[in-house]
């Protein structure tokens, strides 16, 4: 056998490297389902505007209550009405006791009776008003319910006499709250409804301690006396 052949047989036969077979993939566990996978995300569209923050409302304030109305206090008086010839009197009584015979302010009243050509003895129509009704209680006695009651009261009594063609109003108490005037309304004749023809005349005790009254008022009563003169005559 040739020498090169043998050596070519005796000498190693070199090693082929084999391919590494691919290292296996590690095993994935599968993963677990995430919880709410199936709730839709709103998302803003695009373009659209922010949502503006909410501003905090301030509180509202209530109103206060009004407080109850105030009762105005009643006013405190006593009036006599009476019948001289056509002519009814509404005269305030200054001690609210009713008239006697020897008073001086009733003295004083049949001279102006006198004086303006009526019979000197008039005649008492009732008991007198006084001022307020009730001692006690809740019932409204104010002014204006005072006005109402004595203008009612007049009113009936004076249907009742068909005679009475004029008003006396003597004494503030009776200008008020049948007359609906004051001082000012003194010697003047006013028009009421219900009531007509009045005469606004000063109270007993003011021309008692007046006496300049006493001039003024005869001059008044020049004026307004025809309104009971006629049937006089």
């Amino acid at each position: 056998m040739p020498v090169r052949a043998r050596a070519a047989i005796d000498a190693p036969q070199a090693r082929v490297p084999q391919a590494e077979a691919p290292a296996s993939a590690p095993s994935v566990a599968p993963a677990a389902p995430v919880e709410g996978r199936g709730i839709p995300i709103s998302l803003p569209k695009p373009g659209a505007p922010a949502a503006k923050k909410a501003e905090p409302v301030a509180p509202v304030e209530e109103a206060p209550a009004e407080p109850p109305a105030v009762q105005a206090p009643p006013p405190r008086f006593a009036l006599q009405l009476l019948q001289a010839g056509s002519c009814t009197l509404l005269v305030e009584l200054p001690t609210g006791e009713p008239f006697a015979s020897r008073d001086p302010g009733y003295l004083l009243l049949r001279d102006l009776l006198r004086a303006a050509g009526l019979p000197d003895s008039p005649r008492l129509i009732g008991e007198p008003v006084r001022w307020p009704l009730l001692a006690r209680g809740n019932l409204d006695q104010g002014p204006q319910a005072a006005l109402e009651f004595v203008q009612s009261f007049v009113a009936a009594r004076m249907e009742e006499s068909e005679r009475s063609r004029c008003l006396w109003l003597v004494g503030l108490p009776a200008i008020r709250f049948a007359g609906e005037g004051d001082e000012g309304s003194l010697f003047r004749e006013l028009q009421v409804d219900g009531l007509g023809a009045t005469w606004a005349v000063p109270g007993l005790e003011a021309l008692m301690e007046e006496p300049a009254l006493k001039g003024e008022l005869w001059r008044a009563m020049r004026r307004v006396r025809q309104r009971w003169s006629s049937e006089i005559q």
